[in-house]
């Protein structure tokens, strides 16, 4: 089960970069990582107990385009408020801000998207709830031609077997795994963060069929198939979720 965490107590030791400012945080831990945490964007490096102060710091100078990107993205994110489906509103689709077109004409709604825009083609005196039905089983077609390859990818890869996935909105997680099932569930809100994040669900649930727990043994399968794992969970917590709503259908794996 993929959850949202909240942001980490500051740590004692702390590297300065200018106006960013890294908590030092030393584990036992073989590799070095480094996450940007919602909702206001602090930072914390995890690093061996021998790590070396100024290999740390070269590191973190290394890093310091993605840490403003990471903070850019959240504080846009703590900007949205719930959309209306009116012109020129802004929309994320995957990872990307895109402004909505509306376009009040008879015969059947759809939606059309190129670099920056999505169409949005409704007709004339369509509610907001109506755009918003529209808006949300596109995005759930667009999950639906996307899931399955990678979900074929990855059952390869693991040597697992999905049975059937579901998408749903959820309150307070990205994803879920019932092992005994053979079944995953994916956030719909999924749509709206880039492909990689995408693929990182997809992996955690379906190591799930291998390890049901978040053991050591399962975060072990993690740094093997996906060792950016911690920073995807990390970015992934920096949009809030929306309201649950009940599934609407499963579909089966070929």
């Amino acid at each position: 089960m993929l959850m949202t965490t909240p942001e980490p107590a500051m740590t004692r030791e702390v590297i300065e970069l200018g106006d960013i400012t890294i908590g030092l945080q030393r584990r036992q831990v073989k590799h070095v990582y480094l996450s940007v945490h919602p909702p206001l964007g602090s930072v914390t490096l995890v690093a061996p107990p021998d790590a070396h102060d100024d290999v740390l710091r070269a590191y973190a100078i290394t890093r310091l385009g993605w840490i403003r990107q990471q903070r850019e993205r959240m504080h846009e994110q703590a900007r949205e408020t719930p959309r209306q489906y009116l012109e020129r509103e802004s929309h994320m689709l995957w990872g990307r801000r895109h402004l909505l077109s509306v376009v009040e004409r008879d015969g059947r709604p759809n939606v059309q998207v190129d670099h920056r825009r999505i169409t949005l083609s409704v007709r004339p005196g369509s509610s907001q709830s109506r755009r918003e039905e529209v808006m949300h089983d596109w995005q759930r077609s667009l999950l639906h031609a996307t899931l399955p390859p990678l979900i074929a990818q990855w059952e390869a890869r693991l040597g697992v077997r999905v049975q059937r996935y579901f998408l749903q909105r959820m309150k307070t997680k990205w994803g879920s795994c019932n092992h005994r099932a053979g079944t995953v569930r994916f956030n719909t809100e999924l749509v709206k963060k880039p492909k990689d994040l995408l693929e990182y669900v997809v992996v955690h649930e379906l190591i799930h069929l291998l390890e049901p727990r978040h053991n050591e043994r399962f975060k072990a399968l993690l740094d093997v198939h996906c060792p950016s794992w911690r920073e995807a969970r990390l970015e992934l917590n920096a949009l809030p979720l929306s309201a649950a709503e009940q599934p609407r259908g499963a579909r089966p794996l070929a």
